[in-house]
């Protein structure tokens, strides 16, 4: 064994973390939350699901404590380099980049941590607080909160009896997406 491995076993955990969020930016690239759930398919929209997904699996490795506290942290790092990556294609200058990145940071900590109160309270709590995070308004935003609580609820589900390892190897199984659920 060579004696450098200790000092490149961060890499492995790195690239864990980076094919997890990879399969959760996947997920929210899907056309079905944009065509079938009338999220829009804008930044802000994408943004808000991007979050969703993100918390699901967030919430899940929150439940297994400090088991996967490094896994959770390398996750946001992903998150915060991609949308920093984002605010550079859309031509935000190298000056600019720190200030949007503390807006960012805790508009999207705000936002997990309504998520997390919402979902302890119910359905139509979680369904308010989607709507609220949406760039909709009235019936369409209440029309997509609820397709994307239903859909997250599932989530949660389908996450909770996943595995930790699966979790840790960076694979994450999303269940199908039913647009049927009422």
């Amino acid at each position: 064994m060579s004696p450098l491995i200790p000092l490149f076993s961060w890499r492995e955990k790195d690239r864990g973390a980076e094919k997890l969020y990879g399969a959760i930016v996947a997920q929210a690239r899907l056309p079905v939350f944009y065509q079938g759930f009338g999220v829009p398919d804008t930044l802000e929209g994408r943004f808000v699901v991007l979050s969703l997904n993100l918390f699901a699996v967030l919430h899940r490795l929150k439940a297994d404590g400090a088991e996967t506290r490094d896994l959770a942290q390398e996750l946001m790092e992903q998150f915060t380099a991609d949308m920093e990556t984002v605010f550079r294609e859309l031509g935000v200058g190298d000056l600019g980049i720190p200030t949007k990145m503390r807006r960012l940071a805790a508009s999207n900590a705000a936002l997990l941590q309504g998520y997390e109160i919402a979902l302890e309270s119910g359905d139509g709590a979680l369904a308010s607080t989607i709507a609220a995070a949406l760039p909709l308004e009235g019936p369409a935003a209440e029309a997509a909160s609820r397709h994307l609580a239903y859909y997250l609820n599932g989530l949660i589900r389908r996450l909770d009896s996943e595995p930790l390892s699966i979790l840790q190897s960076g694979e994450i199984k999303f269940p199908e997406i039913d647009l049927e659920f009422r």
